[in-house]
């Protein structure tokens, strides 16, 4: 007999359809047949909703679904269903069957109204779940139900703030990378090089190279690659050995150069990770980091600085006082040792980025300041948001700042990286206009330059035309300004144009330190090198049997985003060769070699030592402006000063010319010059003219 009841919780009306109906041969006296299929169900579904260690919830859902489809009026089974669909990657389904398990018992299980409150919250109905988890709380016995009540206070907190941030919402266009990148299997932890053309993401594909499913009946992990290739993203392949085995296998770090991988593997069940480095455009098997990085414990993210030489990881390992759960995973830094041959000095970060609850998912943008995390804690508003932060000059970190809604949902949001630019970002969501459990997505931070439409208006995406029913974000979002620059190109050799394998020196002209050192692909000759702002950087270029080659970039603080294609072609040690020596300086009108030179000027002294019978000339050269007898006056000095500081550093004077040619000789000519669009443009052209330079005479 069918009863209508009107139940008010203080927030909404429910309609109550039914009764509770058990499976009952009472119930069904004329279907005894399908009632005894429908019990196998349950029986099957509860072995599964009640497995031991770990219940494996979405595997007993199509059980449950059959029993439910034969009786579709059991509060049990319907509380049931919820909960599994609240622990499977089909979530947003679970508000419907606890809604129903409540209509049919209010007293289905004690915890009812915090299970209503997790499916709201999950729907963004924040409200409705605030009104749940306080009914929760009231009734809730907080010795028997510590778990679930600490849970319910902390996702008040987090509706709350949900509540504001929907209200608030970012302006950005979220697309989803589309069926080149996603399928749908999972898609997970991208990681990207610097300039966003190689991309490197886990999945749980039939295609996983062992071929093996765990014990929750979902493929292994693997390692997928994409290439963003004429505007678009080519279809992902799986990488295969030897990043792949037949194991887990995922994603975790990409160098900005694209030469080193940080790859998780699950060995043991404590988790660790590994590098693999790419030589000759080959990637090699993947070596167990250092005992300090991989610990006995479960590490599970981590990335490198700009220049390699620290390493941000997460890790669940105790602290001497713990705060919060015991298994909190926290980031930690580790630093590069001088001897470049293992990882020391690991560092917590301060409790400002570490909260009480779970971090991961660290990203550290190129320009070495900016990183993004994901965490548990802080103003989040549910499982996972992702957060920045800013390293300042004395190394404290800012407040981190919740990036905003719609890239955070109530719903785990990780694994966000941003590309050098800071026009676009990448995220591992699980959304409701996904293909499979989790996909990639693609951010594009809106300024106020790029004014959309005020209306709401579906978007279509660029990568398969799919509409994507996002709501228009009206508020400004502050774009990340990204305060570098990235310099790429090929080195080959200059006779053969072959892909030379260089190791390149980036140098800090100011205190003559070396930052970083990289190396170009052996089989392609590409590089790639980030140069965080605030810096002047010397860059040397080093070939066995070559003469070096040396550029300078001087990036000033709160230097918009710029990209250097630089193609360098080195030159044997052979008569006639002529070098430009870009990071030696003078001051203004004078000839006295500035400290920021030193690097250079040592350069050149030990190649004047490895090659001892080599003689060499040393010009001075200014640009057209000025008198033409104190520009030859003032580049002879400056060539002079050069061949003082070789001799002070033992060569022969002997191997040893100077010669001033003011603006005799210019790179580029006045009259090029003067075709140029921009005063900017112009200088650096008259730069290219003041130079110094060698020339070998004889060997």
């Amino acid at each position: 007999m069918k009863k209508i009841f009107l139940l008010s919780i203080g927030f909404a009306p429910l309609f109550l359809w039914a009764q509770n109906v058990e499976f009952d041969k009472a119930n069904f006296k004329d279907k005894k047949t399908e009632l005894k299929e429908a019990i196998t169900n349950l029986e099957v579904g509860d072995n599964y909703y009640f497995m031991a260690p770990f219940p494996q919830y979405p595997q007993g859902i199509p059980f449950y679904e059959r029993a439910n489809k034969f009786n579709p009026n059991n509060a049990v089974l319907n509380f049931k269903l919820g909960n599994s669909y609240l622990h499977s990657n089909q979530k947003f389904k679970c508000m419907k069957y606890f809604e129903k398990a409540f209509a049919l018992n209010p007293a289905v299980d004690p915890a009812i109204h915090y299970y209503l409150g997790c499916g709201a919250q999950l729907l963004k109905d924040w409200d409705k779940a605030i009104a749940s988890y306080e009914l929760y709380l009231k009734t809730a016995d907080p010795k028997k139900e510590k778990e679930n009540v600490l849970a319910a206070t902390k996702k008040i907190g987090e509706c709350k703030t949900g509540k504001k941030l929907v209200a608030a919402p970012v302006r950005v266009w979220i697309d989803n990378l589309g069926r080149e990148i996603n399928s749908d299997a999972p898609e997970f932890g991208m990681i990207m090089n610097a300039d966003a053309t190689e991309i490197y993401f886990t999945s749980r594909r039939p295609t996983s190279t062992g071929g093996l499913k765990d014990e929750s009946n979902d493929w292994y992990e693997d390692i997928y690659t994409s290439r963003f290739e004429n505007g678009y993203w080519s279809t992902a392949e799986n990488v295969g050995a030897p990043l792949n085995t037949k194991g887990h296998d995922a994603a975790v770090a990409l160098s900005p150069d694209g030469t080193k991988m940080i790859i998780y593997i699950d060995d043991n069940g404590d988790g660790n990770l590994y590098e693999s480095v790419k030589k000759n455009n080959v990637w090699g098997k993947p070596k167990k980091m250092d005992n300090d990085i991989s610990s006995s414990y479960h590490e599970s993210s981590a990335w490198y600085s700009p220049d390699g030489n620290k390493l941000y990881f997460v890790s669940d390992r105790p602290l001497d006082s713990q705060r919060g759960d015991a298994k909190d995973k926290d980031i930690y830094v580790a630093s590069w040792n001088k001897n470049k041959s293992r990882w020391e000095n690991v560092v917590r970060l301060s409790e400002t980025v570490n909260s009480p609850y779970d971090e991961d998912g660290i990203f550290v943008h190129p320009d070495g300041k900016t990183i993004y995390f994901s965490s548990k804690g802080h103003q989040n508003m549910g499982g996972y948001d992702i957060f920045k932060t800013v390293i300042l000059s004395d190394g404290s970190f800012k407040k981190p700042v919740n990036v905003g809604f719609p890239i955070n949902t109530p719903d785990d949001d990780v694994f966000f990286v941003v590309s050098a630019n800071g026009k676009n970002g990448y995220i591992t969501s699980f959304r409701q206009d996904g293909y499979g459990e989790k996909d990639l997505y693609k951010i594009t931070f809106l300024g106020e330059e790029k004014q959309p439409m005020l209306n709401a208006e579906d978007i279509l995406l660029a990568s398969n035309g799919t509409v994507v029913r996002e709501k228009v974000i009206e508020q400004k979002f502050e774009i990340q300004k990204s305060e570098l620059a990235l310099l790429k190109g090929v080195i080959r050799d200059a006779k053969t144009n072959q892909p030379l394998e260089a190791s390149i020196e980036l140098i800090n002209n100011e205190n003559n330190t070396t930052i970083g050192e990289f190396t170009s692909d052996a089989v392609t000759g590409n590089f790639l090198v980030s140069l965080p702002a605030g810096k002047n950087y010397g860059i040397a270029v080093k070939v066995d049997g070559y003469l070096f080659h040396s550029e300078n970039f001087d990036i000033p603080i709160e230097s918009e985003y710029e990209e250097f294609s630089k193609d360098v072609y080195m030159k044997k040690v052979e008569v006639g060769e002529v070098i430009v020596l870009r990071n030696i300086f003078f001051d203004l009108n004078k000839f006295s070699l500035r400290k920021e030179s030193q690097n250079e000027l040592d350069r050149l002294t030990k190649l004047m030592q490895d090659n001892s019978s080599l003689r060499i000339q040393i010009s001075g050269h200014t640009d057209s402006r000025g008198s033409a007898t104190l520009n030859k006056e003032l580049s002879a000095n400056r060539a002079k000063a050069v061949v003082d500081y070789l001799v002070t550093k033992g060569i022969d004077k002997k191997r040893l010319e100077s010669q001033g040619f003011g603006k005799e000789q210019p790179i580029i000519k006045d009259e090029a010059i003067a075709k140029l669009k921009t005063e900017k443009a112009k200088e650096e052209a008259h730069q290219s003219n003041r130079r110094t330079e060698f020339k070998i005479i004889s060997k």
